[in-house]
């Protein structure tokens, strides 16, 4: 099976989108993510151009990888200067790399324009440049910016720029498409063209300004290319780059080469999120073969379908990639939708139950209230036991009251809560103070119920959303809160319906914390 070698640049071109800031403990921790995922190159910055990345450089060499080579990223010379006393030179050496990567102008308006020196002038900075560098006896990949605008407009000045790298002793040339708006089959005709002329190896490096990039890297490798750059997520100026977590399965899965084991492959998904993560970014639930909503089913003939063969609506096992297969509950589900949450919740029921139409037609009338459940199944698991008889009542409401006050205006307002709840015949009467309403009324009702239930010491509510249903209604309008809660095994959504805010919450709340009981109720008996 041939090998095709993944080239991330996440710690650097990946940096360079507007959104995106990483830490140097940040750069370390995901540089190891990139190894454990069978990256053959780490690209971690341009040394020199920046203190943090002289400083990551410094604690990547006290680090140990095991898959892949650190390379440290530059230019070629500088036109006014020579290549052994080029201060970027010198800095790229210092970082201690086994492989160095150098970008070069191979578009004829950037080498006059944008350098303002000669096209001589140009092919001499990197046929010295890669020559200096492979006489320190490092790896050396020589990205050719700007490659394919370049050959559209002067095709002999961008293939002489390949060429000089060539003769020079470059190990890999990496035509860039650096514009992002190239379409595949330019990338087909000229990648085909470089494949013929030159013979050392051939990478690709694209990016998205056409939401091509991913196409024109995968067509650069039907054309040869067997090196593959890009970030992960797609991060990059503009509009990004080439995104792996969607090549690199395409490139296993679909054009069946090899680039890294099934198992690493499997934790795709994990280091998609975790780069999200310290990037401060949300996770893009719609991602290709990573996202939330991949491999999610809603509407009821979907779901039949994939009951019956998983290949019905799913290109791949979403276990391939560390994903997983969701059963969406709405009011396009159907029976077959309620049968697989129900098997999916270990819920013993008979599909001609007539509880089935029953729970069916009560979720279509509290989505059309407002109600969501897609994000809060753990909502939908207690409307489905309840119509059931399954669902345990813990404890009664009584009532509680919210206090929000502001005494002077410099000052934060304070927030108490308190709430009257009835466990076995006791009454039981709390209050709490929180920097929220929500915040006071959830600290509250846990503080009102631990005595009774040791266990929801560790609840945790951890995320927490409003929506406004009808804007045209101003303060008057409907409020959806949605609330994820946990443990130290497990978290589930929850979801509330109001027109008071406060109320939407509450609901919310109440169920994610019966929620916990059930489990843990349930959990405790006997098997």
């Amino acid at each position: 099976m041939k090998k095709i070698l993944i080239y991330d640049t996440t710690l650097r071109d990946g940096s360079q989108s507007e959104d995106v800031s990483f830490t140097v403990e940040d750069k370390i921790r995901i540089a190891h993510k990139l190894d454990e995922l069978g990256v053959s190159y780490i690209e971690g910055g341009w040394p020199g151009s920046n203190p943090r990345d002289v400083e990551f450089f410094k604690k990547a060499k006290h680090s140990s990888f095991q898959t892949a080579r650190m390379t440290a990223f530059g230019s070629t010379r500088h036109p006014s200067k020579k290549a052994e006393n080029d201060p970027v030179l010198k800095q790229l050496l210092e970082a201690e790399t086994e492989t160095v990567t150098v970008f070069g102008k191979s578009w004829d308006m950037h080498v006059t324009e944008a350098l303002n020196t000669t096209l001589d002038e140009n092919l001499r900075m990197i046929d010295e440049t890669v020559a200096f560098l492979k006489k320190a006896g490092v790896e050396v990949i020589f990205d050719a910016e700007h490659f394919f605008d370049g050959y559209k407009k002067n095709p002999d000045y961008a293939m002489k720029v390949l060429k000089a790298a060539e003769s020079a002793g470059a190990d890999w040339l990496v035509p860039c498409e650096t514009n992002g708006g190239c379409m595949p089959w330019e990338v087909r005709e000229i990648f085909t063209i470089v494949k013929q002329a030159c013979s050392v190896r051939l990478g690709i490096h694209t990016h998205n300004d056409s939401e091509t990039a991913v196409a024109n890297a995968i067509t650069a490798v039907q054309c040869g290319a067997e090196q593959v750059q890009g970030t992960i997520n797609g991060y990059g100026e503009r509009c990004g780059n080439a995104n792996l977590i969607s090549i690199i399965p395409n490139l296993k899965l679909k054009m069946g080469l090899d680039c890294v084991s099934d198992e690493q492959m499997r934790q795709l998904k994990e280091v998609s999120s975790f780069v999200d993560e310290l990037a401060n970014k949300a996770h893009w639930n719609h991602q290709p073969y990573v996202g939330k909503s991949a491999f999610a089913h809603k509407g009821g003939v979907h779901v039949s379908a994939i009951q019956k063969n998983r290949e019905t609506y799913e290109h791949i096992d979403p276990k391939f990639v560390g994903n997983l297969q969701r059963i969406l509950i709405s009011d396009l589900s159907g029976k077959s939708s309620i049968l697989e949450k129900a098997r999916e919740y270990n819920i013993d029921v008979n599909a001609k139950d007539p509880k089935i139409q029953e729970i069916l037609e009560t979720l279509k009338a509290s989505e059309n209230l407002g109600f969501q459940y897609e994000g809060a199944e753990a909502s939908f698991e207690l409307l489905m036991r309840d119509a059931l008889g399954e669902k345990k009542v813990f404890f009664d409401f009584i009532g509680y009251r919210v206090i929000v006050e502001k005494r002077r205006e410099d000052e934060t307002p304070i927030s108490e809560a308190t709430v009257k709840v009835r466990v076995n015949g006791i009454q039981e009467v709390t209050a709490a103070e929180g920097n929220g309403p929500v915040a006071a009324l959830d600290k509250a009702i846990r503080k009102a119920l631990i005595k009774f239930y040791p266990e929801l010491e560790e609840l945790n509510l951890y995320d927490y959303k409003v929506r406004i249903l009808d804007n045209r209604r101003g303060v008057a309008s409907k409020i959806r809160v949605l609330t994820e809660s946990g443990d130290r095994h497990s978290r589930w959504g929850t979801v509330g319906v109001s027109e008071n805010v406060i109320e939407a919450s509450w609901q919310a709340l109440i169920d994610s914390i019966q929620y916990k009981l059930n489990a843990f109720s349930k959990a405790k008996e006997p098997v």
